[in-house]
């Protein structure tokens, strides 16, 4: 096992990432500060559920602690308000107080829900993120938890940092390719952002990532969540340097919500929109021959590149404009300057942002 260390003052916390680590859980709870007896709520999706739940739930009692679950369907549609009522109503029932702790085990998704009901939850309870997919690395880092509104991703939720990150690479052989696929966006994201020499080592070593070397992946992961780190070491609540961790994400929260969630998942509407983040930097004369590149390196790990079907040019810009970053109703987006360079900019131009959406769809292929 590697540790990380997110520097946060007194809210400090480990991130453990290795083959095994979920066996350790019991001790790395204690660990962090969650001692045996207490009630813990370990929270899981239906497709989760009969991979990981019985024995993740044995090795905490086993541990000493008192547990309960609650399986929420999967996909993101899990990520709204009638769930979240569904788990806080469990949550009062069976007893929860403010020294137990909410346990997510699952991805993205479950990691974002689970913690903003612990973030709620009688003002706020400890919670551990144990995430099983590529795509969680990100999430599971920073705090940053929510639940989704039909008008925007994410638009109603909280900074609550957690108590422990525990990531087994063992659960990554359980996920689907196009799981697969999507988490490595967001390992490509970090690099682009801050690191042109991990992307290079991404180009490099796509074939043995793709082909779950245990070795390689761990490297991934570590450099990948590095980044992350250091940048919520410094930012804590997005006040200025954290945006950066949403290159592609102003765009891809507009796939996503107007496709329903569905077709799309983060991690492909995450691609698609850094894709898109190139060539606006590429037309507002930010850099040069960057989108090339982040197109090749997408490719190699089976990302999509363009929109799949054709969205409403003005609709896009209507979601863009609540995204969070926004203010006042203006387009903020994160741009890149080079690889591994981005910067922030304000009060985008619509042209510009509508030449580039409107060029996103060409049957499926950039």
């Amino acid at each position: 096992m590697k540790c990380l260390t997110v520097e946060l003052g007194e809210r400090s916390y480990p991130i453990w990432i290795g083959p095994g680590v979920r066996q350790k859980l019991a001790d790395l709870l204690q660990q962090a500060g969650i001692a045996p007896g207490r009630k813990l709520f370990v929270v899981t999706d239906q497709n989760i559920a009969p991979l990981y739940l019985e024995d993740t739930v044995q090795l905490l009692t086993e541990g000493g602690y008192a547990v309960h679950h609650f399986i929420v369907p999967a996909g993101e549609e899990a990520k709204s308000l009638a769930i979240y009522e569904q788990i806080m109503t469990e949550a009062l029932t069976i007893g929860l107080d403010r020294k137990s702790a909410f346990l997510a085990l699952g991805g993205g998704v479950v990691g974002d829900l689970t913690g903003f009901a612990a973030a709620t939850y009688m003002r706020g309870v400890a919670f551990v993120q144990v995430p099983t997919t590529l795509l969680a690395h990100d999430s599971s880092v920073g705090g940053k938890v929510a639940v989704n509104h039909p008008l925007g991703k994410n638009i109603i939720g909280a900074f609550h940092q957690p108590k422990l990150v525990a990531y087994d690479t063992n659960a990554l052989t359980t996920l689907p390719p196009r799981e697969v696929a999507s988490g490595f966006a967001e390992v490509i994201k970090h690099g682009l952002i801050w690191d042109a020499s991990f992307v290079t080592w991404l180009e490099e070593n796509a074939d043995g990532l793709q082909a779950f070397d245990h070795e390689l992946l761990q490297a991934a992961l570590l450099r990948a969540c590095s980044v992350k780190v250091a940048v919520v070491s410094q930012d804590e609540r997005e006040q200025g340097l954290r945006a950066i961790l949403n290159l592609g994400h102003t765009f891809g929260h507009a796939f996503e919500a107007l496709t329903g969630y569905k077709g799309i998942n983060h991690g492909e509407a995450v691609a698609i929109g850094m894709v898109a983040a190139a060539r606006l930097a590429e037309r507002l004369g930010l850099a040069e021959n960057i989108s090339e590149r982040t197109v090749r390196v997408l490719r190699q790990y089976r990302l999509p590149v363009a929109l799949p079907v054709p969205l409403d040019v003005d609709e896009m810009l209507d979601v863009m404009r609540r995204d969070k970053k926004g203010e006042g109703g203006k387009l903020v987006f994160v741009l890149p300057t080079a690889i591994g360079k981005v910067d922030i900019y304000k009060n985008i131009e619509e042209e510009p942002v509508r030449a580039v959406l409107a060029e996103l769809y060409e049957g499926g292929e950039a």
